[in-house]
């Protein structure tokens, strides 16, 4: 780890600042809040294997990688661009166990080993179809954490979590809201609501 990523996120616990990641406009960033809840929902373990499909900014590869210095991540993401702004990321904290994968889930995940121990699922056009792919490959009790931001998605991964019969599902939905300076006023500001699902592989 450079002294710079040492500087930049000094401690132990996850929950690293937003503005502390680099961006890219139009691309999505976990908020602190509730990266800390999928954190938590994941349940890693210190060598686990995640496969963070949807990674966006980077941000869950990043703490997962972090908290998991024996552990594989694989940041995969299908835009080129954006590849690439999570491995700077990555770089920026000293983050050398995260594998970036360039591609469409569910079609580029056939390939990839090894089996995953624990999955995070941001967003997905075909999210049926990706969290059957993760959990076909899914280690024996392995866990899967997805997220919808809307009513459509929430009820399209209800549905596949009970086709795949996954076990002992939580859902939890954020309500966070932050202190902003707006002129010469404080406020509080919600931060957009965002579903967590999550549940086990038994057997």
């Amino acid at each position: 780890m450079s002294p710079e990523s040492t500087s930049l996120w000094p401690y132990v616990t996850p929950g690293i600042a937003d503005d502390l990641f680099e961006r890219l406009p139009g691309i999505p960033l976990s908020k602190r809040e509730v990266r800390l809840i999928l954190l938590s929902q994941l349940r890693l373990t210190h060598d686990a294997i995640l496969w963070d499909i949807g990674a966006g900014t980077g941000t869950i590869a990043v703490e997962s990688g972090l908290l998991c210095r024996q552990g594989q991540i694989m940041a995969i993401e299908r835009d080129e661009d954006v590849a690439g702004l999570i491995r700077r990321n990555c770089d920026r904290f000293g983050v050398e166990n995260v594998q970036v994968i360039e591609g469409s889930a569910p079609d580029c995940l056939k390939p990839l080993a090894p089996r995953p121990s624990h999955a995070c699922i941001e967003g997905g056009r075909a999210i049926s179809e990706i969290l059957q792919a993760v959990w076909d490959v899914l280690q024996p009790g392995g866990r899967i954490v997805a997220t919808a931001g809307n009513l459509e998605s929430l009820y399209q991964i209800s549905e596949a979590f009970a086709q795949l019969q996954v076990r002992q599902i939580e859902v939890v939905q954020s309500a966070v809201n932050r202190l902003e300076t707006r002129g010469t006023h404080q406020v509080l500001a919600a931060v957009s609501p965002i579903f967590v699902l999550s549940g086990e592989k038994i057997g």
